[in-house]
């Protein structure tokens, strides 16, 4: 948030304010309360609007990084359950350490490390197309690619997943893999 007319990128307008109705945040009071300062032609300026807007993006960040970790952690202790069983994922992100993958079946990230597959072959980590490719099988796990993993890991304290990937398991881009797991969970 500023106090700054920035426009709004995505939509292209050189002039642009937006507030939820019913009010369910502390922006939206303050515009509430600047659009009718405009209306009842009585516009004054707020000296502490800027501290306002930095402490709301503050707050909003704060917000949603909570969110964030409460999830992961509900994920990690809903995939305990699972662990050492396979699904199949959708490789949702890349980096030099690994590669992150979503389960199709229950939208759970986790990581297959770069240790991991090194057993398989030397990866090197192409920034340029989201991707790790390895140095004699030139065998490449991009962004989007469907796998197959194996739940190896779910440690609730560090709110993290581990995977690894199932070397041999029908892969396809963008398509679909021949398994699919039919275990249920368990109460």
């Amino acid at each position: 948030y500023t106090p700054e007319n920035i426009g709004h990128y995505g939509l292209g307008f050189e002039n642009y304010c937006h507030f939820t109705s019913p009010i369910r945040r502390y922006p939206d009071i303050l515009a509430h309360r600047i659009i009718q300062e405009c209306l009842d032609k009585n516009v004054r300026p707020d000296k502490k609007m800027e501290e306002k807007c930095k402490h709301c993006s503050e707050r909003e960040r704060a917000a949603m990084e909570a969110e964030r970790a409460g999830n992961k952690y509900k994920q990690v202790e809903y995939m305990k359950d699972f662990i050492g069983d396979e699904f199949e994922g959708v490789i949702s992100g890349v980096s030099n350490f690994g590669f992150w993958v979503e389960t199709i079946e229950h939208k759970c990230e986790g990581l297959v490390s770069l240790t991991s597959l090194s057993e398989f072959d030397d990866f090197r980590h192409d920034a340029e197309n989201y991707a790790l490719i390895g140095l004699r099988s030139k065998r490449a796990f991009r962004m989007g690619d469907k796998v197959r993993i194996r739940v190896i890991s779910a440690n609730l304290t560090r709110r993290q997943l581990d995977y690894e990937w199932v070397h041999g398991a029908p892969e396809t881009k963008g398509g679909k893999t021949a398994k699919k797991n039919t275990k249920k969970k368990s109460k």
